[in-house]
């Protein structure tokens, strides 16, 4: 007896663990920012998309598909030529996520990894072609406008394959090796020539400064023969006398100088 409820116990814990195991992978979450598709065995990718929650669905007959729809970046190095035709390396940033209610086209037409192989393609076109539109130099001073022309025109491409861009930038962008030593040397000979115009002006400066001392002195000698043709000799002898008092002021100041009154014997020990 006991051993036929022991069996009975055994069978039915076995039932439980059986329905139990069914029912768990009937079950299945989508965390939160993600969406899911249904592939049916019989109809096909199901056109309905699974938000957020816990859900049902046939194990076996059907399988899920988990899609990432929160915002995540990608670089995308591109190398490609200006209006110029000189060389560029372009590395864009970009920030993108799937529009959730094409999420069953785009597994259908394109697959679970759209992203590689949509964005390298469309991203490379788009920059070939706005960059094409500049110089290196507008490159370089317009770097807004580029970054703006190939946000938008990339934001309208990727819309045709259901992504949505959020953010756009230009996170990196050189010339070739020839181009920059090109900007080197004319940045070398900007410097030459703006030295070269200071030295001329420098020197017209330096002309115009001895013409008006040369007028000054010219002046000054003008106003000496006038002044000793209405005064005679008497401004000559005017400035001897100030400049021998001059000079004897400034012997006064020095101690290698020593006067000797005249008319007076006036005994030096001198140093034998």
């Amino acid at each position: 007896m006991a051993a036929k409820v022991f069996e009975s116990i055994g069978k039915f814990g076995l039932a439980l663990a059986v329905a139990g195991g069914v029912v768990n992978s009937a079950l299945y979450n989508v965390d939160a920012g993600h969406r899911a598709v249904i592939f049916d065995r019989f109809r096909g990718v199901q056109d309905i998309v699974v938000g957020e929650g816990t859900h049902f669905l046939i194990p076996w007959v059907q399988k899920l598909i988990i899609f990432d729809c929160r915002s995540r970046p990608r670089n995308v190095p591109v190398i490609t030529g200006s209006k110029d035709l000189q060389n560029v390396n372009i590395t864009l940033r970009i920030l993108f996520r799937p529009v959730a209610s094409q999420l069953p086209r785009i597994f259908t037409s394109i697959g679970e990894d759209y992203d590689e192989r949509v964005l390298p393609s469309i991203t490379t076109e788009i920059l070939k072609s706005v960059v094409a539109r500049f110089d290196a130099g507008e490159l370089i001073t317009q770097r807004e406008l580029v970054s703006r022309q190939v946000s938008d025109d990339l934001t309208e491409r990727a819309a045709t394959f259901g992504l949505i861009l959020d953010d756009v930038s230009l996170t990196h962008l050189t010339f070739g090796k020839e181009f920059t030593e090109a900007v080197e040397a004319k940045q070398v000979a900007q410097q030459e020539a703006e030295r070269a115009r200071f030295v001329v002006e420098k020197a017209e400066q330096q002309k115009k400064a001895a013409i008006i001392s040369a007028e000054g002195d010219s002046k000054a000698a003008e106003l000496i023969a006038n002044s000793l043709a209405t005064a005679g000799d008497g401004l000559i002898e005017l400035r001897k006398l100030e400049a021998a008092e001059d000079i004897a002021y400034q012997l006064s100041r020095s101690r290698n100088i020593t006067y000797l009154p005249a008319g007076q014997s006036v005994l030096l020990q001198l140093p034998q």
